[in-house]
């Protein structure tokens, strides 16, 4: 049986800035991305902690220090605001032992 697991999670990130006219995704600092092992266009999930808001889009990589937030999840962030960015991976029940999720604080 294949079991959704954490993979990865940045911790505690401050978006930078929004575009609501950018066509959607966040922009991650490239080398936060690699060091939380997150691959550009893979799907995350936003875990907003400062409102609580919560929305699934995907990552592009972006310049040093850079979180922004694109398009319509725009509306659900402002500048400033503290987030979580998790992506999730299937193991079999074979591997759920040797998995250890990458952790990153932002």
């Amino acid at each position: 049986m294949m079991i959704e697991v954490l993979k990865s999670k940045i911790h505690r990130a401050r978006i930078t800035s929004t575009d609501i006219n950018y066509e959607g995704s966040i922009t991650i600092d490239e080398a936060l991305a690699k060091k939380a092992n997150i691959r550009e266009f893979e799907k995350v999930d936003i875990y907003n902690i400062t409102n609580g808001n919560r929305f699934t889009t995907y990552v592009i990589y972006g310049k040093k220090g850079e979180i922004q937030i694109n398009g319509a999840a725009a509306r659900l962030c402002l500048k400033d605001d503290l987030i979580i960015v998790v992506s999730y991976c299937m193991l079999d029940e074979n591997e759920l032992s040797n998995h250890k999720p990458v952790i990153v604080k932002a």
